[in-house]
């Protein structure tokens, strides 16, 4: 049973009022993520530090 079949007419014109749409993107609208962002989003795109003689160096 949906929350639809239990509300009265009135209080379904008045929920479509508020919210005519749907409030979700379309996948087509959204900018797409390429495999760069994801890996600076993961964080293998970080610069590796290591020690050599007691300082710390980059990689």
């Amino acid at each position: 049973m949906k929350i639809r079949d239990s509300v009265s007419k009135e209080t379904l014109k008045q929920f479509k009022s508020i919210a005519p749409g749907s409030n979700r993107k379309k996948e087509n609208d959204a900018d797409p993520i390429t495999t760069r962002d994801w890996e600076e989003i993961m964080g293998t795109r970080r610069e590796t530090y290591h020690r050599q003689g007691g300082r710390i160096r980059r990689k």
